[in-house]
């Protein structure tokens, strides 16, 4: 029930966010670049989010979780970039903001293939065998 909220969250509000930035865009109040920023941030989520529909669907598991990953390390994009310029003080300076913004859409995918990546050599790795525990047999 959880991945339907999230997978209706993602493809229906972030079309709502571009429109939000668009009307924030026409009242003067962001530039044009965070409009055209948020369009591809959005694309971006809704691209991985469907990926990631389209595999649970078809019970393509391993390939449906790869691109949840990629969709959870966008959707993120959106707390780690007010967490980082709140903590360093860069939203007082439109354009470090601006750069942060573009760097963490630009690397959302990456992460996600990161955190895929990480999962994968974990679940590779070799597991020791345990030995049974012999139990003492008693004496007649």
């Amino acid at each position: 029930m959880v991945g339907r909220i999230y997978v209706g969250a993602a493809l229906i509000l972030a079309p709502f966010g571009v429109y939000a930035q668009w009307l924030d865009e026409r009242l003067g109040l962001a530039a044009h670049s965070f409009t055209v920023e948020t369009f591809i941030q959005a694309a971006i989520l809704m691209v991985t989010t469907g990926m990631g529909l389209y595999f649970a669907l078809k019970r393509m598991i391993p390939q449906h979780r790869q691109w949840m990953f990629r969709s959870y390390a966008s959707a993120l994009t959106f707390l780690e970039i007010r967490v980082v310029i709140g903590l360093t003080g860069w939203d007082r300076d439109p354009a470090m903001t601006e750069l942060v913004v573009w760097c963490f859409t630009a690397t959302a995918v990456l992460v996600g293939d990161i955190a895929n990546q990480l999962y994968e050599l974990h679940a590779m790795r070799p597991r020791t065998a345990r030995m049974p525990v012999l139990q003492a047999v008693p004496a007649e």
